[in-house]
């Protein structure tokens, strides 16, 4: 892109640089070509090319020729040769670059066939077609309602008022034959122009109205592809990829381009591999092919009789068990050509620090604050009696004996002071040397 936080909005112009569709670089368009041979200068002897670009509504393009040698650069509004009356385009790409586009396309060559560039769109010219398009949202609106009303089973998806706002051209799609005739004359009365019907795929309808991918990317057919190759299923099947249609389907309904880019590289790499209906023989039994990695270029295999049990066989070693297998022989057991893999514990701790790499990282239930509570209570109890002082829980006396303590009196209150007396006392006795054999103790 070429100019930051664009995006297209309403007839496929861009928001965020605010030149709708006017800017030097053209790369906030559809479908948009650099152009890097512009700050390259021609050999004395050429001429430049008269072939221009044109680009229209939602990436419609097409080729011109620049008659009057106007100097044009990419981004320039100009008035273009139409069946009837003219048409405004805009310029997105000139010189020999255009030679090249029209050989991709299968264009002729000869410039002198194709429609010419007027001139350069003046203000009036630019008024006249951007009020024809402010004015296409809700044409479309009502030719939908009166389509619904005359009971045809077709889409209006898109409609295009030419420059000089004398036609609009409805594009729609259908899965069967349409009549239309009754439309046209209805439609022909409510806006007052010319009326023509085009009727696009899916793929086109896709293209044209553009959006978001389930890459979280915008449409490949409305940014840069140009030509809608066929899709098959066998696409996804050789890169093997679950056959659900609505994870293959793209916003058209159709099956994903995409799933053609990488098809010739799945396919270079499977040349090594053996069909996967193929079956080893072996002494304990036929074994069948029940998943294969191609980027590792692994296979892994299973006897008949236990299909619980997957050996991991490498393609060199499954095609040297085909090879015996040709020649009428059986290998002993697939345990044999099993490939041993050896993991590197400390790159493995490394690689994945904390688990971010686990899909079931976030099964495990969390702790709930109960069994918090009960786990730090238990901790407590598991604690020596002499944590009584310190966390300020109370230690009863003659817990053992099952006598009560007595209760204190006003007249007997005990004295701190005397504690304190007794304390150091005791200290200042002298311990006793467990060397000595002590004599027995007298009951209290």
């Amino acid at each position: 892109m070429g100019c930051t936080s664009c995006a297209s909005g309403a007839g496929g112009q861009p928001k965020g640089c605010k030149n709708n569709g006017t800017c030097g670089t053209d790369g906030c368009n559809k479908l948009t070509v650099f152009d890097w041979l512009s700050n390259m200068a021609l050999p004395a002897n050429m001429t430049p090319f008269d072939g221009v670009e044109v680009r229209f509504k939602n990436g419609r393009k097409h080729f011109y020729l620049n008659k009057e040698n106007l100097t044009l650069a990419i981004g320039d509004i100009v008035a273009t040769e139409a069946e009837s009356g003219y048409d405004v385009g805009i310029v997105t790409l000139t010189g020999e670059l255009v030679r090249v586009q029209m050989k991709k396309k299968k264009e002729r060559l000869d410039t002198k066939l194709l429609p010419a560039i007027y001139r350069k769109a003046n203000q009036k010219e630019i008024d006249i077609w951007q009020t024809a398009r402010d004015r296409e949202d809700d044409i479309q609106k009502k030719s939908r309602e009166i389509a619904i009303r005359l009971g045809l089973r077709m889409k209006i998806s898109d409609i295009e008022f030419q420059g000089d706002a004398s036609k609009v051209v409805f594009y729609y799609t259908a899965d069967e034959r349409v009549d239309f005739r009754e439309l046209i004359k209805e439609l022909a009365r409510t806006f007052n122009s010319r009326i023509e019907m085009k009727q696009v795929g899916l793929r086109q309808e896709a293209a044209r109205l553009g959006g978001i991918g389930s890459c979280g990317r915008e449409l490949c057919c409305s940014t840069w592809l140009t030509d809608f190759r066929s899709v098959n299923t066998s696409a996804a099947r050789y890169q093997q990829l679950s056959l659900n249609p609505q994870k293959l389907a793209g916003q058209c309904g159709k099956l994903k381009c995409c799933l053609n880019y990488e098809l010739d590289t799945y396919l270079d790499a499977l040349q090594e591999f053996p069909k996967t209906d193929v079956k080893l023989q072996t002494e304990k039994g036929p074994a069948v092919c029940q998943k294969t990695d191609i980027f590792k270029g692994l296979m892994w295999f299973s006897y008949l009789k236990d299909g619980m049990n997957w050996h991991e066989l490498k393609v060199s070693k499954v095609n040297e068990i085909i090879a015996i297998n040709k020649k009428g022989e059986k290998v002993r057991a697939l345990e044999e050509y099993k490939e041993e893999v050896f993991i590197d514990l400390e790159k493995e701790i490394y690689s994945n620090v904390v688990g971010q790499d686990s899909l079931t990282r976030f099964d495990q239930p969390k702790r709930s604050n109960k069994k918090r509570r009960n786990n730090n209570n238990k901790n407590r109890k598991r604690q020596p009696a002499k944590a009584g002082a310190a966390t300020g829980t109370k230690v009863k006396t003659g817990a053992k004996t099952g006598a009560k303590p007595k209760a204190s009196t006003p007249g007997n209150k005990p004295n701190p002071r005397n504690n304190n007396k007794k304390r150091r006392t005791n200290n200042n006795k002298p311990r006793p040397n467990n060397n000595q054999k002590q004599g027995p103790k007298k009951d209290a």
